[in-house]
């Protein structure tokens, strides 16, 4: 897989200290390709940690946040994928300090759906400053 997982900025990519869920980080090139690889790794991911039943939904958000930083950020990204308390906490970092602007589209435009899908799916969304760029983020409540 292109990138592959790492740990870039310290991220661990392995179980931390027991009863502690591990976190995925993969970095994608700013390319088409980045949102299909987001999601097989997503896919493998969540049936590693035994969450398959939130893969459908999770590859719909991952696939929507990717989609989203490669079309408007153009810049190099990281996929993050972390359980943290009863939720599955999905981000995706760019180099662009410009937060996204959801917005209702209208009539028969074909694009511009992606926050509002994200507001729909996900338990909470939201944006961050990070010292390079932003990560946006969704959680999913685990079941």
């Amino acid at each position: 897989m292109a990138g592959g997982w790492n740990r870039p900025g310290g991220m661990p990519d392995v179980d931390g200290p027991a009863g502690v869920w591990p976190s995925r980080q993969i970095v994608l090139p700013p390319a088409d390709q980045a949102a299909g690889l987001a999601r097989l790794a997503t896919r493998d991911v969540l049936a590693a940690w035994q969450l398959a039943e939130l893969a459908d939904t999770a590859v719909l958000l991952v696939s929507e946040l990717v989609t989203n930083s490669v079309r408007h950020a153009r810049t190099s990204l990281a996929l993050r994928l972390e359980v943290a308390g009863s939720s599955l906490r999905i981000e995706v970092h760019d180099l662009e300090p410009g937060r996204p602007r959801p917005r209702t589209p209208a009539g028969l435009e074909e694009s511009g759906f992606g926050l509002v899908l994200v507001a729909a799916l996900a338990s909470r969304w939201g944006v961050y400053d990070t010292a390079t760029g932003k990560a946006v983020w969704a959680e999913l409540h685990l079941r």
